[in-house]
């Protein structure tokens, strides 16, 4: 082999940092770009809902029974005036699934990050200071996660009624307890290593390892589980709004929407009313679920089991004739 060879095959190696080979790694994975370009499409959507409802010519609570209802009182089929139908009163769904989707998100948004933050706080005290300290949070936890979800949100709302606020404060309740409980299993794990106790022999507090330490060493995790707490948040507003309890009327959500067809019995012959606001819940949830995966798949790779070649015969070394 000649010297030039060697020149260009050590020129060809190039050293990637751990961001180029994540990304790399994520970039082969398909489905969850697929996921990734329909989660911008649709915060795209959410964005863009003023422009839907000027370019629609309607509004989202504004009930246009003229043209929106036909002679008997029944919704319109989706037509050039109203792309995707209107509901039992008379309302554009498309300008209204385009709203809806800022609440879903928002929501979904909200309430992941609040819960990341508690759930993440909560895990790393619980986890590096263990003793009497791990014991009571997590008798806390297990507290939370054995109340009721449907009982304590009817709680809630009989007294205080329904809202936006309320609705992100009994998903966050609810949420927070996942997530502490991986970090907790983390921090136990990392809080016997050899930087930990290096830290610590220098003279460290506390505070700054648990900041500087241990923190940055659980990027992974919180980033995973926050990504696949969003449509858990998603679908807990859409309960929430379905049964009464979330978004107030004549808020445009979609389980809202969902009620609405249910409540009136108007899908029975209205179908897009459940199908148009089920689907974008359906895949919305989907995306999330596939890009936590995805996401989880790239940070923290996990070597593969080489198998053995059925047809290689027993006693023989690979590589010889």
């Amino acid at each position: 082999m000649s010297v030039e060879t060697q020149e260009e095959e050590v020129a060809a190696v190039v050293q990637r940092s751990p961001y180029e080979l994540t990304m790399r790694r994520f970039a082969r994975d398909r489905a969850s770009l697929v996921a990734l370009v329909f989660i911008l499409l649709l915060v795209l959507f959410a964005a863009c809902a003023p422009l839907v409802e000027a370019a629609a010519g309607h509004s989202a609570i504004e009930q246009y029974r003229e043209t929106g209802l036909s002679s008997m009182g029944m919704p319109v089929a989706p037509n050039r005036e109203f792309l995707l139908g209107t509901d039992h009163l008379g309302r554009d769904v498309l300008v209204r699934l385009a709203y809806g989707a800022r609440v879903s998100l928002l929501v979904g948004v909200l309430a992941s990050l609040a819960a990341a933050m508690i759930g993440l706080t909560v895990g790393v005290i619980a986890g590096y200071f263990a003793g009497p300290t791990d014991m009571v949070l997590s008798r806390i936890m297990d507290l939370v996660m054995s109340v009721p979800f449907l009982l304590c949100a009817l709680a809630l709302v009989s007294v205080f009624g329904p809202s936006l606020g309320l609705s992100v404060g009994v998903i966050v309740f609810f949420s927070w307890t996942t997530m502490a409980r991986v970090i907790r299993a983390e921090v136990v794990s990392l809080r016997r290593r050899e930087f930990v106790e290096a830290s610590r022999s220098l003279g460290a507090g506390p505070v700054s390892i648990m900041v500087r330490d241990i923190l940055p060493n659980l990027s992974v995790p919180i980033i995973v589980y926050t990504t696949m707490m969003i449509p858990s948040s998603i679908v807990f507003e859409a309960t929430l709004s379905f049964l009464g309890l979330g978004i107030v009327p004549p808020t445009p959500s979609w389980g809202g929407m969902l009620a609405d067809a249910a409540g009136n019995s108007i899908y029975l012959v209205a179908w897009w009313l459940v199908i148009f606001p089920g689907a974008a819940l359906l895949m919305t949830t989907l995306a999330f679920n596939i890009l936590g995966d995805g996401l989880r798949d790239a940070l923290d790779p996990k070597p593969r089991p080489v198998r053995k070649s059925r047809f290689r015969k027993p006693g023989r070394k690979a590589g010889r004739a």
